[in-house]
């Protein structure tokens, strides 16, 4: 017996048991870089989403590690992992950690209980982290802590029962999942579809304004959460042996593969090459290989992460034709990874790779089988029962969570217009990640503003047209309908006064009006010549020029004649710090809307 063992034998139940102490101090490690990943998600998370939402993504995968560490002590761990449990659940033998102790939980294994405890737990904390993308910028942190709470113990624990509990219905059924595809991938992905249905899509889905604000972040969280796979992987053998270190080599290939076969597929699509393709492809490689990393050879990692790869892009690429608002990806990226991993690991698990975890010289017949490569035709079939199994549950059951959830007045899952407008940040933190940003940061944008009967709108303007009158604006500055106070900086321009509920977008007649409207308040009235024939002159905008400077240009006549005044164009285009207003009074500000000509001529 080597000096890094120890053997004991148990009085109560006449049993002896091993632990190795190597093996123990490898868990530990692996349970801290498995831990690592979930503020490392936070990272890649927020460095996807825009400025306003970040810090909120990173509370939310934090938060899922608290409570669900604290669920884990308090019922997680039993319900799951209980010896005495059923083969759909487990039981309260293990409440409150009753039991866990220096003993291994399972024959065969050299760590204490607690070390499988801990390790476990890691596995369970981030899972409902990865869930949260699909939601990002839209939903409301209020429910998150009960969400997280009640998602675990009805959706996670009970899936992982049947895989990995050695009373769980799949297990006994012949399904292979090494390190988690299953419980974390499957379950996470379909969880997230489920919430971005329930929440519908933002509010500027359609706009393809969406655009990751901080690439370094995303940068940083792969890097990390790459080095934490190692041990995510690797550590599911339960020891510091030859079967984790073929695992984490599978891992490291795979990873490497599927990242450059997602940048080259940019690249053909794009003709650019892409550090956020280069880290989503990464991710989309380690999902991938996680159920069959200490099952499959290096060779066919190679196909796992390719081919994880390319299916994952693919599904990214058509993402707008599924009908769901996934934010973040965690769909295409984690349960399809999982999904095609699982169906692979069914075809490539060889028992010459499975042996690796167990003593030699031990028989085969004791081993599980591997896959196709191995002659066991009936293995895919069974990854494909668990992952419809797996699948219809997490789906189904988050979603009557989350229905329920929204029941509740103050649990509402959906942040107000207004709320997601500003950012989750802002809304709900009180908090920002750049301290920077100004608070009106979207209220630039005249179509998310107030959407408010903007149809209606736009057809009254369609018939004044039509009728041959002009269009009157009626402006009001950064919000003034509901908001007092203002940053003097930004300028918006609302076409409508009355506040009301969302309505879907207008027809392009009235999309053009506004971008005329745009285009006219970009001009000044210097001079008015004659009281019939009215003329304004264009101007070009020169922002580091005082108000004074502007050079006027050619003029633009009004075929027409007919202008309205509208006194407060000229100070809203031309605004300035209310230390430094002057006083206009006697000046008169005319905006003619020139209805024969739909492209007004400006410089800029």
């Amino acid at each position: 017996m080597s000096s890094n063992t120890t053997s004991i034998n148990t009085t109560e139940t006449g049993s002896s048991y091993t632990i190795d102490s190597g093996d123990t101090g490898w868990i530990m490690l692996c349970s801290t870089f498995v831990f690592l990943m979930s503020p490392a998600l936070g990272f890649f998370y927020a460095g996807l989403a825009r400025a306003k939402n970040a810090l909120s993504l990173m509370y939310l995968t934090v938060l899922s590690v608290a409570v669900v560490s604290f669920q884990w002590y308090l019922i997680g761990y039993s319900l799951t992992f209980s010896e005495t449990g059923t083969s759909f659940i487990g039981d309260s033998r293990h409440f409150l950690l009753r039991g866990v102790g220096r003993a291994p939980q399972y024959e065969g294994q050299t760590i204490p209980a607690f070390a499988f405890m801990i390790f476990q737990c890691m596995f369970a904390a981030i899972t409902p982290g990865l869930a949260f993308g699909s939601a990002a910028e839209r939903m409301s942190l209020g429910p998150a802590i009960l969400f997280i709470f009640i998602w675990t113990t009805l959706v996670y624990d009970i899936i992982t029962c049947w895989v990995w509990s050695p009373n769980g219905f799949l297990l006994k059924l012949g399904v292979i999942d090494f390190a988690g595809g299953t419980p974390v991938h499957i379950s996470s992905g379909l969880a997230a579809v489920a919430y971005a249905i329930v929440l519908g899509k933002r509010r500027d889905y359609d706009m393809n304004v969406n655009t990751p604000h901080n690439i370094s972040f995303v940068f940083l969280g792969l890097g990390l959460m790459w080095f934490g796979w190692f041990c995510f992987n690797a550590g599911s053998a339960y020891g510091a042996n030859a079967h984790s270190v073929h695992s984490l080599i599978c891992t490291h290939i795979s990873a490497c593969v599927a990242s450059v076969v997602w940048v080259l597929m940019d690249y053909f699509h794009s003709r650019k090459w892409s550090i956020i393709g280069l880290c989503t492809g990464a991710v989309a490689g380690l999902a991938t290989i996680t159920p069959g990393s200490g099952y499959v050879t290096y060779s066919s990692a190679l196909a796992f992460g390719a081919l994880g790869a390319i299916i994952s892009n693919v599904i990214i690429r058509y993402k707008h034709k599924l009908g769901f608002d996934d934010a973040l990806d965690v769909f295409a990226v984690h349960y399809i990874g999982g999904l095609v991993g699982l169906v692979l690991t069914g075809i490539f698990a060889q028992q010459k790779v499975i042996a690796l975890g167990f003593p030699q010289g031990t028989p085969q017949e004791s081993m599980p089988k591997g896959g196709w490569l191995d002659g066991n035709w009936i293995q895919v079939p069974i990854q494909l029962a668990a992952i419809a199994a797996v699948s219809a549950w997490s789906f189904v059951v988050t979603y009557i969570i989350l229905i329920v959830l929204n029941k509740i007045p103050s649990l509402t899952l959906r942040l107000g217009d207004e709320d997601e407008m500003i950012g989750t940040d802002w809304a709900e933190m009180g908090e920002r990640a750049y301290g920077y940003l100004p608070i009106d940061e979207e209220q630039v944008r005249l179509e998310h503003l107030e959407e408010g009967q903007q149809d209606i709108f736009e057809q009254e303007q369609e018939q004044a047209i039509s009728n041959g009158r002009e269009v009157q604006l009626e402006e009001h500055v950064n919000g003034a309908m509901r908001q007092p106070k203002r940053s003097w900086s930004g300028v918006d321009l609302h076409l409508n006064t009355e506040p009301s509920a969302i309505v879907a977008s207008g027809t392009s007649k009235g999309k053009k009006i506004k971008r005329n409207l745009r285009r006219l308040v970009m001009t000044r009235k210097k001079d008015t010549i004659g009281a019939g024939n009215q003329v304004e002159e264009s101007i070009e905008l020169d922002y580091t020029q005082k108000k004074d400077s502007v050079t006027p240009k050619q003029p633009i006549k009004s075929p027409k004649g007919k202008n309205r005044c509208i006194d407060e164009v000229d100070e809203l285009v031309f605004q300035r710090p209310p230390a430094a207003a002057e006083s206009s009074s006697g000046n008169s500000s005319t905006l003619v809307y020139n209805r024969d000509n739909d492209n007004v001529p400006f410089k800029n």
